[in-house]
């Protein structure tokens, strides 16, 4: 029997993986909703010059919720792009020390990203506005997803900030 070398991501601990399986689930379920949505307009369209109206409106909001919570998800698998040039060549400490460097001002862009969306979002909210198209969606439903992505994202770089704080050998 082979030893399993696919571990996944580093852990910080468990209600970071708790966070994780419920993002990673969320953001599949409202992928294939997307993929769905875009074959049934795309058949519609094609096979009886139909179109279901809301449909572009919707698959917007999808990729914009799958983009956030998607690069949340790259962040704690470690699959967003690095300098390797430097990293590979730079010392364990000298590495952990760039990475918190990052994450601090990654983590202090994210805040403010997420309380100017937040502003946004409650301003909507107040003024009951609602988006110009077929379905008068209320536009505080879709303006919610920044802050929550970024929410996400700030949550998962708290974890990497934590994982610099492990000895190189400890990897779970």
């Amino acid at each position: 029997m082979q030893p399993d070398t696919n571990k996944g991501p580093a852990s910080a601990g468990p209600l970071f993986d708790v966070v994780a399986k419920g993002a990673s689930l969320l953001t599949g379920a409202v992928l294939v909703s997307l993929v769905v949505l875009v074959c049934v307009e795309a058949f519609l369209r094609g096979a009886f010059n139909y179109s279901l109206g809301f449909a572009e409106e919707l698959t917007g909001y999808c990729v914009v919720f799958i983009t956030f919570f998607g690069a949340a998800l790259a962040l704690r698998g470690s699959a967003m792009f690095q300098v390797h040039f430097l990293m590979d060549r730079w010392s364990a400490p000298t590495r952990r020390w760039a990475t918190r460097i990052f994450v601090i001002i990654a983590l202090v862009i994210c805040v403010i990203l997420a309380w100017k969306a937040k502003d946004l979002t409650l301003s909507s909210f107040a003024r009951g506005k609602f988006a110009p198209t077929v379905l008068r969606t209320p536009l505080w439903v879709p303006q919610l997803i920044p802050p929550l992505g970024f929410a996400v994202l700030g949550f998962f770089l708290v974890e990497q900030f934590l994982l610099t704080f492990r000895k190189s050998g400890d990897k779970s």
